[in-house]
């Protein structure tokens, strides 16, 4: 997500004005209906918690670092225990460093994007991103505003899903094509135009990945979720979203909310912009959001099962 000046919430006044500048054409479509399908093996949110905390073990996790290099790895690695199909997307970007003064670098990153099912019908999107942000620059400390943050909820918790959700789709091969996808340098400048790189470079080299639609998690292991309507993927996706909600009801999911949230610069906004119907699943009420504090125990198993068990649902039971 975008810093605190350019990220703050848009008023419906703004988001109307941007709406006719064309971000959103061509994108509002829904997913068919699909044959429901019998799911043995249930979502283990204290495995995925535990990937959670592998994540935050190896440190902050921007671009360029020790710590990232470790975690692509690990991510791949893991990936590549549900399917053989995982794949690096390399790609390079020139940024501004966060120093004062700022330099000028470039940067090597790499999607990560992992495949499953068929292929016949259908591809279902599912993303996060796994970078973490190279400074705290809302932290209430000054003196930490230049170090990079943990991001146990942004960052580690929607990717910890997704690995989870990747161990099932190995057990329980799904009857639609699922594309998992991490994007890498969602968070790095401080300004939007150096942000949400990965999802950039990904909207403009689809491929054969390219999906007919698609979920995006982020911010989702807060322990006191609460997960509005993104205003953005409402605004685009109404139908698409209105239906993600209502299995959320059927599942009595509670922190699904029937309301209308702030909308938020994130990686969806990339795929709508490009023609993929996209609906943002992200808890923005955050008060450790780019902090320090934005640890290990700041989240909960229970809200990484709670998104799990919903995208599971939509992945075998459809919509």
């Amino acid at each position: 997500m975008a810093s605190i000046k350019t990220m703050k919430i848009i008023q419906l006044s703004i988001l109307i004005v941007v709406l006719y500048c064309g971000i959103f054409t061509g994108a509002c479509a829904e997913p068919a209906n699909q044959p429901v399908q019998n799911v043995p093996v249930a979502f283990d949110s204290n495995r995925a918690f535990d990937i959670l905390k592998k994540q935050c073990e190896f440190g902050p996790r921007p671009p360029g670092s020790e710590a990232h290099k470790k975690t692509r790895d690990y991510l791949f690695t893991e990936l590549k225990k549900y399917t053989d199909s995982v794949t690096l997307q390399p790609y390079t970007s020139e940024v501004d460093t966060v120093d004062d003064p700022p330099q000028r670098i470039k940067l090597h990153m790499n999607n990560i994007i992992a495949e499953f099912g068929s292929g016949h019908d259908e591809t279902l999107l599912l993303a996060a991103h796994w970078d973490t942000r190279p400074c705290a620059d809302r932290d209430p400390k000054l003196e930490n505003q230049r170090e990079p943050i943990i991001g146990a909820n942004d960052g580690a918790s929607g990717v910890a899903v997704l690995l989870e959700i990747a161990r099932i789709l190995k057990q329980t091969p799904p009857q639609r094509r699922i594309i998992i996808i991490l994007f890498d340098g969602e968070d790095y400048g401080k300004t939007t135009d150096q942000m949400f790189l990965g999802s950039r470079y990904f909207a403009k080299n689809m491929g054969k990945w390219r999906p007919d639609y698609g979920i995006l998690l982020d911010m989702i292991g807060d322990k006191d979720l609460e997960i509005p309507k993104e205003q953005f993927s409402w605004t685009a996706n109404p139908g698409f979203m209105e239906r993600i909600w209502k299995r959320a009801e059927q599942l009595g999911l509670a922190p699904f909310k029937d309301r209308i949230g702030p909308a938020v610069m994130d990686d969806h906004v990339p795929l709508i912009r490009a023609g993929i119907p996209m609906v943002n699943i992200i808890d923005f009420d955050y008060p450790h959001w780019h902090t320090l504090e934005d640890t290990v125990d700041k989240c909960s198993p229970k809200s990484l099962e709670i998104v799990g068990r919903l995208v599971v649902s939509i992945i075998y039971e459809g919509l």
